[in-house]
């Protein structure tokens, strides 16, 4: 198994563990655009309790990827997926998360 279905394998579970509502399509998607960095033990988790990394997930993905505006509607969102995967979870993955708030805006034809 390469390292890529290793890893959507992973995040598989865990969406279907919590209950995310995430179809292994868009998880996969997803995934691939994030590139290597899903290979980094770091890289491949958000932390929720870290603003620097949530403004991050704010610019980089939610403006810059999905072209949404900015606005205080897009913390609110990030907010909501963070509690949504679970503020005990130390496993956040950042597929289950960007896969969160795609489908969170209807942003899903991104990855078509």
């Amino acid at each position: 198994m390469s390292k890529l279905a290793e890893a959507i394998e992973t995040y598989v579970a865990q969406s279907n563990e919590l209950n995310l509502g995430l179809s292994e399509e868009l998880i996969t998607a997803v995934a691939k655009g994030l590139g290597p960095s899903i290979y980094n033990a770091d890289s491949s988790k958000v932390s929720g309790t870290d603003p620097e990394e949530l403004a991050r997930v704010k610019e980089n993905y939610l403006i810059g990827k999905l072209g949404l505006a900015d606005g205080p509607e897009l913390d609110v969102a990030i907010a909501e997926v963070m509690e949504q995967m679970g503020s005990s979870n130390r496993n956040k993955y950042r597929a289950n998360v960007y896969a969160l708030l795609c489908k969170k805006f209807g942003k899903e034809d991104v990855y078509a």
